[in-house]
């Protein structure tokens, strides 16, 4: 390791990496708490959202939520109105979950929210052009690819 010199290019990208996450994270923590939902609620609402309907396991899998929480977490998302839960007809232990219309319209407001997550980040890309941006999407994705793979090979081994 190097003493009072400048970080190797790693470690600048890796505390960038962090820096953005601490920030969406606290946004994300602040778009939950002023509706009165938890952020592993949040998360499930912003994973369903994104597809019609989804199995709980799926849901699960997408947000790396443990079972337990996952479950409680759903459970009050039921209560609430904000989505519908029903069984798999093939597989009676299976949940299906879907946003309702109630749930539509929330996250439909986290999206329209003038200082939340996605209308900030949507003002924070727009300082880059079309081209950084797509630089930007492209070295992300090598990165996300490589740590894939590499977790693969761990798990494997």
């Amino acid at each position: 390791m190097q003493n009072n010199k400048e970080p190797d290019n790693y470690m600048k990208l890796m505390l960038s990496f962090g820096h953005v996450q601490k920030n969406m994270v606290r946004l994300i923590q602040k778009a939950a708490a002023e509706k009165e939902l938890s952020v592993p609620q949040y998360s499930i609402l912003m994973t369903i959202f994104n597809c019609d309907e989804m199995t709980q396991k799926k849901v699960g899998e997408k947000t790396f939520l443990p079972k337990s929480t996952l479950s409680q977490s759903v459970d009050g998302l039921v209560k609430e109105g904000y989505i519908d839960r029903q069984q798999v007809a093939c597989n009676r232990r299976e949940m299906m979950l879907s946003l309702s219309d109630r749930g539509r319209a929330l996250v439909n407001g986290f999206h329209l929210q003038e200082d939340g997550v996605y209308q900030v980040f949507k003002a924070a890309s727009e300082q880059f052009t079309e081209e950084q941006v797509e630089e930007l999407l492209r070295a992300h994705q090598k990165i996300s690819e490589y740590l894939t793979r590499t977790e693969v090979e761990v798990t494997i081994k």
